[in-house]
């Protein structure tokens, strides 16, 4: 893969950079006494995506690159978890929710295209399983949640 000359024109770097600031946005309305609990929480993980999609892009080989998108990516979905937990809290609207986690979505997507052209097997094998786990996962907001 031909790389652009900054980080920054990568288009999943600016996507989630623009779901960072969402999620930062978003937990301003969550309760003080979350503050430090799943405010702290969604907006660590809300931040590490774009910072380890940046760290990946300055390492110096394509596998080290991997290796950080990999990171970006288990930070998204736990990102997706925290905001699924606070809209199962009532939160926040599940519209908006589901709205992040849709963003969220978008990012897993791009994220997976990009580590399939990565790849050190042909046609990245190792990424299409968790292709579809990242569907599931955009769909997890729309289905009913149960709570015990």
């Amino acid at each position: 893969m031909a790389r652009p000359k900054s980080y920054r024109d990568l288009v999943v770097w600016q996507k989630a950079m623009k779901l960072a600031r969402n999620v930062y946005k978003l937990t301003e309305s969550l309760p003080r006494r979350e503050a430090y609990g799943l405010v702290d929480q969604m907006r660590r993980a809300g931040v590490s995506v774009a910072s380890n999609i940046a760290e990946g892009y300055g390492r110096l080989s394509d596998l080290q690159f991997r290796h950080f998108l990999g990171t970006a990516r288990g930070s998204l979905y736990e990102m997706q978890t925290q905001v699924e937990l606070a809209m199962d809290l009532g939160y926040f609207d599940k519209e908006i929710g589901r709205d992040l986690m849709d963003q969220g979505a978008e990012v897993a997507r791009i994220l997976n295209g990009l580590l399939r052209s990565l790849s050190p097997t042909p046609g990245g094998k190792d990424v299409e399983a968790s292709s579809a786990n990242s569907a599931s996962a955009a769909n997890t907001a729309s289905r009913p949640t149960h709570v015990s």
